[in-house]
C-alpha cells in the first residue's frame, strides 16, 4: 500500500513562513548551507595537537638532543596559522590522519625531535640547473627544520613564501623554530597535502621516494609504525596504502 506524506500544522506553519518571508527563507538556506560547509571542515588542528601528543614525541628524544628545546607545540601551532588549509577539507577523521602522518614523518627525519640540521649531509644540495633559484656562493642547502627542508629549489620558493631569505641565509631554519615549523608546513601543502587522501605511503613517496620500491624498507616501515602509533592516539583508522 503507498502511504503519503501528510504535512502538519507545524509543517505548514514553516513552509508558509518561508514563502512570505524572503528574511525567513534566507535564514534557513544559509543555516542549511552552513551544516554542510562544517560538515567537510577536517580537524581541530590546536585541539588534536595536544600539550601530550607533541611532547609525547619529544620524550622519546635524548635531552642532549639539540631540537629537544628546540621544536615546541606553540611554534608549531604558530606556523599553523599560515596555512589553514592543513588537515581540513575532509572529515574529521581524515583531518586527523592527515595530522597523523605529518607527525610521523617529521618524527622519522628528526629522530623524534632530535635533529634540527640533517647529520652528516654527504653533499650541499645545490642544483645548478635550478636557474630561478640560484645558489649563493658558501651557503649550503642541506636538510633542516621538522621535514629537512633541502635543495636550493626549496629553500628559494620556501623562503619567498614565508617571508626569509631562503637562498641567502637558509640557517635560518634552524635558527627559529617558528620559521622552521613554516617550511615543514609550506613543503607539506606544496607536495604532500594533494596526495594524502591516496593513503599514506603516498605522503612518503612525495617526501622520499627513494625509500619506496625496495629502495629502503627500514626506513619506509618506520614511518609506518609511527603513523600507525600516532592514528591510534587521535583515535582514527590509518585507512589502507601505507606502505609505497
Amino acid at each position: 500500500m503507498t502511504s503519503y506524506y501528510t504535512p502538519t500544522y507545524t509543517d505548514q506553519s514553516l513552509l508558509f513562513a518561508m514563502a512570505n518571508s524572503p528574511t525567513i527563507l534566507l535564514t534557513t538556506v544559509l543555516v542549511l548551507g552552513l551544516a554542510l560547509l562544517c560538515s567537510g571542515s577536517g580537524a581541530n588542528v590546536g585541539s588534536v595537537v595536544t600539550d601530550a601528543f607533541f611532547n609525547g614525541i619529544k620524550s622519546q628524544a635524548p635531552n642532549s638532543c639539540a631540537g629537544k628545546n628546540f621544536y615546541t607545540r606553540d611554534a608549531f601551532l604558530s606556523a599553523i596559522r599560515s596555512y589553514p588549509g592543513f588537515a581540513q577539507g575532509g572529515s574529521e577523521a581524515e583531518g586527523k590522519r592527515e595530522i597523523a602522518a605529518f607527525f610521523a614523518n617529521v618524527a622519522h627525519e628528526t629522530g623524534r625531535f632530535c635533529f634540527i640540521n640533517e647529520q652528516n649531509p654527504p653533499i650541499n644540495y645545490c642544483d645548478p640547473k635550478s636557474t630561478q633559484w640560484p645558489c649563493v656562493s658558501g651557503k649550503k642547502y642541506y636538510g633542516r627544520g621538522p621535514l629537512q627542508l633541502s635543495w636550493n629549489y626549496n629553500y628559494g620558493p620556501a623562503g619567498k613564501a614565508i617571508g626569509f631569505d631562503g637562498l641567502g641565509n637558509p640557517d635560518k631554519v634552524a635558527q627559529d623554530p617558528v620559521v622552521s615549523f613554516k617550511t615543514a608546513l609550506w613543503f607539506w601543502m606544496q607536495n604532500v597535502h594533494r596526495v594524502v587522501p591516496k593513503g599514506f605511503g603516498a605522503t612518503i613517496r612525495a617526501i622520499n621516494g627513494m625509500e619506496c620500491n625496495g629502495g629502503n624498507t627500514g626506513e619506509m616501515q618506520d614511518r609506518v609504525r609511527l603513523y600507525q602509533q600516532y592514528c591510534k592516539q587521535l583515535g582514527v583508522a590509518p585507512g589502507g596504502n601505507l606502505t609505497c
